[in-house]
């Protein structure tokens, strides 16, 4: 078990979760070496920890006519209590950004987002995101091809030692 109170009947269970949402829990019992009451009580379990965080369906958004992926480095003016507080309550409101995370470097924020088409992505950049308060720069990064995606966090690298006393620094 490590520190989370996550054991290996866990791991294999939120595996087997990562691979079909939709799995019975008898399925997942097969997998995880669980019976299916051990498996629901261990996903109530994981919901109340919020380890298992909602559920969802993962829709392709190609399929659905949004077939323009962008990737946008966000820049504030600058830095008070209220200018990134009230970034993000705008950031949020935009059905468009997909992810906003608040990011070290270069730039402040970096923002995953689709559209239809560059027509309607170049309307959000111009009429949205570049005339939101305090935003001094934007640079975008459309994706050309999906090499890789996948939701599946990587549940091994939970059960790998970690070495004592190693240190990480930033470089600044």
């Amino acid at each position: 078990m490590n520190e989370l109170g996550i054991d290996r009947y866990d791991l294999a269970l939120l595996a087997a979760l990562q691979r079909d949402g939709r799995a019975t829990n008898a399925a997942l019992g097969e997998q995880a070496a669980l019976s299916a009451s051990q498996i629901s009580r261990r996903i109530q379990r994981l919901e109340e920890a919020r380890v298992i965080g909602g559920w969802a369906a993962l829709l392709d958004a190609a399929a659905l006519g949004l077939g323009v992926t962008a990737y946008a480095q966000v820049l504030l003016e600058r830095h008070d209590r209220t200018r990134p507080a009230e970034f993000e309550r705008q950031i949020a409101a935009l059905p468009e950004v997909l992810e906003c995370f608040a990011v070290t470097g270069e730039a402040d924020y970096m923002l995953r987002i689709v559209a239809p088409d560059l027509a309607a992505f170049s309307d959000l950049m111009m009429k949205r995101l570049l005339t939101l308060p305090g935003v001094a720069q934007v640079k975008t990064h459309i994706a050309l091809s999906k090499v890789k995606q996948t939701h599946e966090l990587p549940l091994d690298a939970l059960t790998r030692p970690r070495p004592q006393g190693v240190r990480v620094r930033f470089a600044g």
